[in-house]
């Protein structure tokens, strides 16, 4: 990790020893839910549901999981961004990842989710390389985060921003129940006189599919309060998986007749898809089983500038882990040119599960101004490098959140 705290030097952190954490740093604090990246008054409002108890204020101690690839990059130049707002967090650097599980046998040490479960609120995560072929022994350490910790809401933000390869009026919020369908990991492959057979079990419970429908409800009634109108698209594939997605969508029905003020519509995953490719702007809040969850996701990150600006938030009832879209990108590690946007709009849905909302929205507009004025890595078609674009949304986050004052 000499890399990672190197990098958390140079951006004015404290630095703190004990076992399991490497380090503290300042930087984040709290923020107050109202309906995610919507305008009010003239300014956008930030959040991502229904945050813990904590006041803008106050001091958070928020782990720090840089991880694999260009995690060990983006999460850094993260803190930076928050230092420049002074923001109130006491950082634990954590270990967790592929470069982990070589080093340690595990990808998501005890240390760790013990750290994550006694010590913190809520945490940032980098980005993880997980092998596309069978490692014996490996499992993604976030998809175990996300159980260990039922952090069972996966919240993306899809929202234009001020770029070519952006479509402009685009404003939905993609809520993916987090902790079952297929990635529940329960595979067997049998000899049979044809050949290998490959099995996996799906698992969709009413209980995950009602509260993942009341968090998606919950935040599209924010957005009918911000904006006055909202609607629910449900996902699914239930005229082939009648069982399974039909018990996902008969629940989520269910739950949006306490919701009367919420429109509601279904759409089946493959044409959603292709909705979305042409007709994005017709979407608001969507809500979808965990793999079909995951696929629009990234589908719909390719509508608004691509992978390296959308953020995510994984939120239980009392805690938030916030990462980037994209992956570990291992092509380009340690070149200086990773994109830290995804994961500077991930610590804003970060701060605004916690009730910071002004910070939150800084980092959100400072986003956007840097990219509107041209400062952009390689990715979005630039030639910017990390550190620079770093220092810019550095000067636009202060910039903003001191005209918010």
């Amino acid at each position: 990790m000499a890399t990672t705290n190197a990098a958390l030097r140079a951006a004015s952190t404290t630095i703190r020893t004990s076992r399991a954490p490497r380090f503290v740093a300042t930087a984040g604090a709290a923020m107050r839910a109202k309906g995610l990246f919507e305008p009010a008054s003239g300014r956008r409002e930030l959040s991502t549901g229904t945050p813990a108890s904590t006041s803008p204020s106050s001091r958070l101690t928020l782990g720090l999981i840089p991880s694999d690839g260009i995690g060990k990059e983006v999460v850094p130049a993260t803190v930076e961004v928050l230092a420049a707002l002074d923001a109130p967090i006491d950082w634990i650097e954590l270990e967790a990842g592929f470069e982990c599980f070589k080093r340690q046998g595990s990808s998501l040490p005890a240390d760790t989710l013990e750290t994550l479960r006694t010590r913190c609120q809520g945490a940032l995560f980098g980005a993880v390389s997980s092998p596309s072929h069978k490692v014996e022994g490996y499992s993604s350490p976030i998809v175990a985060v996300r159980k260990e910790l039922d952090l069972f809401a996966n919240v993306r933000p899809v929202v234009s921003v001020p770029l070519a390869s952006s479509k402009q009026g685009v404003d939905m919020v993609i809520v993916r129940e987090n902790t079952e369908c297929l990635y529940v990991k329960s595979e067997v492959i049998e000899d049979t006189p044809e050949g290998k057979v490959a099995f996996a079990a799906r698992k969709i419970s009413e209980k995950a599919s009602r509260r993942i429908a009341h968090k998606a409800f919950d935040i599209a009634m924010k957005r009918l309060a911000a904006r006055g109108s909202a609607k629910v698209t449900i996902v699914h594939k239930s005229n082939v998986l009648s069982v399974t997605d039909g018990l996902f969508r008969e629940t989520v029905l269910e739950v949006a007749k306490a919701y009367p003020d919420v429109r509601v519509e279904e759409q089946l995953v493959d044409s959603c898809v292709y909705r979305m490719y042409v007709d994005p702007t017709s979407f608001d809040v969507l809500v979808a089983p965990n793999m079909y969850g995951d696929i629009i996701s990234d589908a719909a990150a390719a509508i608004v500038g691509g992978l390296g600006i959308v953020p995510s938030a994984n939120e239980g009832d009392n805690f938030c882990l916030a990462e980037p879209v994209h992956g570990s990108a291992p092509d380009i590690e340690g070149q200086g040119i990773a994109n830290p946007m995804a994961t500077v709009r991930a610590s804003a849905q970060l701060l605004a599960y916690f009730g910071d909302s002004r910070r939150a929205l800084a980092l959100e507009e400072a986003v956007r101004d840097v990219i509107a004025a041209g400062g952009l890595t390689r990715d979005l078609g630039g030639d910017l490098g990390t550190k620079e674009v770093t220092k810019r949304l550095c000067e636009a986050a202060a910039a903003r959140y001191e005209q918010s004052a």
